[in-house]
């Protein structure tokens, strides 16, 4: 508990030893500000030094972005604080921002790709994107998106060169349309719940109420967890933002949410609603106990454009993960299974 208070205490101090600067208005108006610069998130853009009330955090288990490293941050203005929720998403204030900035390694410094940001405006929940310029000093605005050519090296050591896509306005609208609405994804209790970050925002101010029984998702690639807890975790966070009933996938009644019971709903020998070419030679969704017969694992593994799940955000396997759900499937009973 000391420990605790220690940490939070520090990062308090932390907070009040920055200077003031981020643009308040250029969150909550109408319009779209050019650079990221006019926001003042940071008070040094080559370094993305975190101005006031910026919270840096990570999640337990992160979305697969083509192996892309990224820095997130949330922005409460002054005076409010986000409202605890053990289900959805925080509930954050009028006047919020989330900030992910995309890069990768190079001669071992992180390089800035592009910085997506998530504004909660009067009228719901804003995404613009912003892509860095060559010597890392701000980003320009890219609404309609656009290919970057990047090469990196993974940490299997595989080599890759690909055309990485920063998405355009309407497709950050797809990946984060809840009953359309568009919603923020990763800030979840659930998420955040390790390294004592929910602590540390509450002793800072920036969260109302913390349960001891707070819920935590396994990591994914925490061999000493549960096998099935990591991989459900992994899918939750790959595809669930579109494979839940108010999602863009709704109509596929297939529903990768942790909270999900029903194992047809989870896609166990459930056929698939219009999948195309999508589902190969394939039946079902999960065969248990056979991944090389499951549609789900078939689309993981893809990267064609009219195969490969998730739709966006990837232009190559993880194939981490792909073994894990791998795994994850060929541990299911065959006896068991509904058909």
């Amino acid at each position: 508990m000391k420990a605790l208070f220690g940490a939070a205490a520090l990062f308090a101090a932390a907070l009040l030893g920055r200077p003031v600067g981020v643009n308040d208005a250029a969150i909550t108006a109408d319009g779209y500000p050019a650079h990221l610069s006019d926001y003042a998130f940071f008070t040094d853009l080559a370094s993305r030094a975190p101005a006031q009330r910026l919270f840096r955090y990570d999640l337990e288990t992160p979305l697969f972005s083509d192996y892309a490293e990224k820095e997130r941050y949330l922005y409460l203005p002054a005076g409010t604080r986000a409202r605890y929720d053990p289900d959805k998403a925080l509930d954050l204030p009028i006047g919020a921002a989330l900030i992910k900035t995309f890069g990768y390694r190079v001669d071992g410094a992180f390089k800035p790709l592009e910085t997506r940001v998530l504004l909660h405006r009067a009228g719901g929940w804003t995404p613009i994107p912003y892509v860095w310029n060559a010597a890392g000093t701000d980003a320009d605005i890219r609404r309609a998106g656009t290919r970057i050519p990047v090469t990196f090296t993974d940490p299997a050591g595989e080599r890759h060169a690909i055309s990485y896509a920063v998405p355009n306005q309407n497709q950050c609208k797809d990946c984060h349309g809840l009953a359309g609405q568009v919603t923020p994804i990763g800030i979840k209790a659930r998420y955040l719940n390790h390294g004592g970050q929910l602590e540390k925002m509450l002793a800072a101010g920036m969260l109302d109420r913390l349960p001891v029984d707070a819920p935590r998702v396994a990591r994914w690639d925490d061999h000493a967890a549960p096998l099935d807890g990591r991989a459900r975790a992994w899918l939750e966070i790959n595809c669930a933002h579109c494979h839940n009933p108010q999602g863009a996938a709704s109509n596929s009644g297939l529903f990768l949410d942790l909270a999900r019971t029903d194992p047809e709903q989870r896609g166990l020998f459930k056929r698939p609603t219009a999948a195309g070419r999508g589902a190969g030679t394939r039946d079902f969704d999960i065969v248990p106990g056979d991944p090389d017969a499951s549609i789900l694992l078939y689309r993981l593994q893809s990267t064609d454009p009219g195969i490969a799940m998730p739709e966006l955000g990837r232009a190559t396997v993880h194939k981490e993960g792909v073994a894990l759900v791998r795994a994850w499937i060929a541990g299911m009973p065959k006896s068991g299974a509904k058909r």
